[in-house]
């Protein structure tokens, strides 16, 4: 940045932490938020300090939440015989935005990845194998990321699965819409792999 403007460096600075946002980005935010959306800044750190000191972990999912359960822990309409296991809070609004699943989560907080140091320790697995013990728990799917590390965390964690609990991964393939001649090798193939039958 410019000389002599120590605090908007700070700020591009801390911005170029988060992902997705390179250098020019971050400028490009820290200028509009001067410049233009002033009266942002002080709500927009009031809002970051509020979320720091309220926002924790739900003690039996693991989701982010401001209460000691998460409002799906703490919701009778849920299929408590489900259980998705998903690597971020992200997965799960998404799967929830969907509107095709009604049983509960299990937030990871990550997938295994040795490379950068991720291991075991770091995917609270301490509380998930409590809420693997919980009576009624009739099927538990895995809805991590189809990447190398999401399979090795689905194949490591399925292993802390108690005998007798039906174990799933969610279906993988060609989107709707997708045409064939346009995807790659890898999910074509786990498409034809994964078929399923053709109800009409």
């Amino acid at each position: 940045m410019a000389a002599g403007t120590p605090s908007l460096d700070r700020v591009v600075a801390l911005l170029r932490r988060l992902p997705g946002i390179g250098p020019r980005s971050a400028q490009r935010i820290a200028l509009d938020l001067l410049l233009r959306k002033r009266a942002l800044m002080p709500q927009l750190a009031e809002a970051l300090a509020a979320a720091h000191r309220s926002v924790r972990h739900c003690s039996r999912c693991n989701n982010l939440c401001e209460d000691e359960l998460c409002s799906i822990c703490n919701s009778g309409r849920r299929d408590r015989g489900l259980l998705c296991i998903v690597e971020s809070p992200a997965d799960l609004l998404a799967i929830e935005d969907s509107g095709s699943y009604v049983g509960e989560y299990f937030v990871l907080m990550g997938h295994l990845s040795p490379l950068d140091g991720i291991g075991p320790d770091a995917l609270h697995l301490d509380l998930l194998e409590q809420r693997l013990q919980e009576t009624g728990l009739q099927e538990v799917i895995f809805a991590t990321n189809s990447t190398l590390e999401g399979e090795a965390t689905a194949q490591f964690v399925a292993a802390l699965v108690p005998e007798g609990i039906r174990v799933t991964r969610i279906a993988r393939g060609i989107p709707m819409g997708g045409e064939l001649e346009y995807l790659d090798r890898s999910t074509l193939g786990r498409a034809v792999q994964g078929r399923g039958t053709l109800d009409f």
